[in-house]
């Protein structure tokens, strides 16, 4: 699905209070009729699940609305950020279909422009070098029971204002000596508001200004200078940047002919069993836990693209989670469902066993091999058909055969007749054991009169197992991936104990011996199957080779987790 910004009237789509301020303001011709938003990430880390909602909302807004979207970087930490980030933002916003056109920004264009402003605040008297360090500053800042103190740098005269900035500008100062600071209210009940710091000197090479700059602007600074300069109408943030709107709103009043966008603020997403802050998910690569930012098992829009998740899903995930003011915590099971629905339509079935023991069909001819017809996708007409060759020697899976069977147990078990998907009724004999009592080999007998898995005389057969022939059967790894976390919420503030207590063990399982239909090998990294009974499963797009195909699951075929969690 390519959802670039195209004339789009929205209709039929649920509406939410952001959509409801955007048309007031188009009632009121505010902005001249024009929606124009921008998706603005730190190029510090992977973009995850909850940065999927954001490009969402940003982008399907501009999309509603005939407006526009930015992708700008927020590159404004040099410490901190990499090409490598850039990159892979890039690549996951247009993953999950969106088109920026030529609107790619990042805050460094306008490091000319913010060093102009800060020198108008100056001009203005709103804004100071500060000599205070860092430990000082908090000091002098207060609490929040109590106000702050002015500092002795803030009665300077504008023109020593003016020429230590300079020298600031200039690499002067080591890092640390000096800050610029706004000059707002030391005594505001709101703490952004106390004389925030707009400069800080580092001196560290910008991944794209290289050395050219000592100094960088602070978050609250060029925040709003990006969206003034690039015309956004409305500047889409979660809950965190709330009581940073005033500050927004201060800076961009006291710059003369600025463009004054509206922030607007939401519920960022929490999602269950995994974890949303980048330090943790750092951590996680770095501590080893996980084998990097695309780990299948991480929240991370890598992870999940590796994993095979679906785009679709994850943009249909989005709009039934909705946009709300409150934060709450949203069950990993409603995204399963969505990437499930998804699959379901699109995804090709095959048959692959897990866990392999092998069948004899002792009446049925050595040496003969038939090819019969398999559906690719019952919910799909146009999916067509394959060939899957059958022969005398098949596997099954190990826990579709018991000796002794429970009543409501309808797979195979000696004496009974069981469907083998699309070709015959078979009946089990016999059976062969190792010492250790472990089944072996199962011996059968089969129906010929029941080809295609059906037969005419009214036998009601109950049992439907899907199968592989030993003769043909490719050997592959399949990689059952769960949540990374045991616990709902293991980013809960309130709980003392170190989140990776709470990481699960079994959040992957390796299967290294397991058997394919032929057709597998010949897939592309990426593509992804319905293996019948098992769940959908995608081969994994770092590792699968023909000689050595890799497959990893995406999601059951139904929640078992709520069931294993009540345990």
């Amino acid at each position: 699905m390519n959802t670039e910004i195209q004339d789009k009237t929205g209709a039929g789509k649920p509406s939410n209070f952001i959509k409801n301020i955007i048309d007031e303001d188009i009632k009121n011709g505010k902005n001249d009729g024009r929606v124009h938003t921008r998706f603005p990430p730190e190029p510090n880390g992977y973009l995850h699940i909850g940065h999927a909602k954001s490009i969402c909302l940003n982008f399907g807004l501009a999309a509603d609305y005939n407006g526009l979207a930015n992708l700008r970087f927020d590159d404004t930490n040099p410490v901190k950020e990499e090409d490598e980030y850039v990159k892979s933002i890039i690549e996951d916003v247009k993953w999950l279909g969106f088109d920026w056109q030529d609107r790619l920004y990042f805050a460094s264009d306008y490091f000319d422009k913010m060093y102009e402003y800060a020198v108008e605040l100056i001009n203005k008297g709103l804004a100071y070098v500060e000599d205070l360090n860092a430990e000082e500053i908090r000091e002098y800042r207060g609490s929040l029971k109590n106000p702050g103190k002015e500092s002795p740098s803030r009665g300077r005269s504008i023109a020593e204002n003016l020429d230590l900035f300079k020298r600031m500008r200039d690499g002067e100062f080591p890092d640390g000596a000096k800050v610029l600071r706004a000059k707002i209210d030391m005594a505001s009940p709101n703490m952004n508001m106390r004389d925030p710091v707009m400069y800080r000197i580092l001196h560290a090479s910008h991944h794209r200004t290289s050395d050219k700059w000592p100094i960088y602007p602070m978050y609250d600074w060029a925040h709003g200078l990006e969206d003034s300069i690039e015309g956004i109408t409305h500047s889409i943030c979660t809950l965190e940047f709330e009581d940073h709107r005033p500050l927004y709103n201060w800076f961009l009043a006291n710059l003369d002919g600025a463009h004054h966008p509206q922030q607007i603020e939401f519920a960022r997403l929490n999602l269950s069993y995994t974890v949303m802050s980048k330090r943790k998910l750092l951590q996680l690569v770095i501590e080893r836990f996980v084998s990097g930012w695309d780990d299948p098992r991480m929240p991370t829009l890598a992870g999940m693209r590796r994993r095979g998740i679906p785009p679709a899903a994850i943009r249909d995930f989005c709009d039934r989670i909705g946009v709300a003011k409150a934060d709450s915590m949203v069950d990993r099971a409603m995204l399963d469902s969505c990437v499930r629905e998804d699959l379901n339509k699109n995804a090709r079935r095959v048959m692959v066993v897990l866990d392999p023991v092998k069948v004899i069909i002792t009446n049925y001819p050595e040496g003969k091999v038939e090819n019969l017809t398999a559906e690719n996708n019952p919910e799909d007409e146009n999916a067509g058909s394959r060939m899957v060759p059958f022969s005398r020697e098949i596997f099954i899976e190990r826990e579709d055969f018991l000796e002794e069977a429970p009543k409501k147990f309808f797979r195979m078990v000696p004496g009974r007749e069981v469907r083998l998907k699309h070709a015959y009724y078979v009946k089990c004999t016999d059976f062969v054991k190792d010492k250790n009592g472990e089944i072996t080999e199962i011996h059968c007998e089969y129906d010929p009169a029941t080809k295609g898995g059906w037969s005419d005389d009214g036998r009601k057969v109950k049992g439907t197992l899907h199968w592989v022939s030993a003769q043909h059967a490719v050997d592959v790894e399949v990689r059952l991936y769960d949540h990374l976390f045991t616990k709902e919420n293991p980013d809960d503030a309130r709980d003392t104990a170190d989140f990776k207590e709470y990481l699960n063990p079994e959040s992957l399982i390796t299967l290294p011996n397991c058997k394919a239909e032929p057709g597998l090998r010949e897939s592309t990294p990426g593509d992804s199957f319905q293996f019948l009974r098992k769940g959908y499963f995608c081969s994994d797009l770092k590792d699968f080779t023909a000689e050595k195909p890799v497959f990893n699951r995406i999601v059951a075929m139904r929640d078992t987790w709520k069931k294993l969690d009540q345990k």
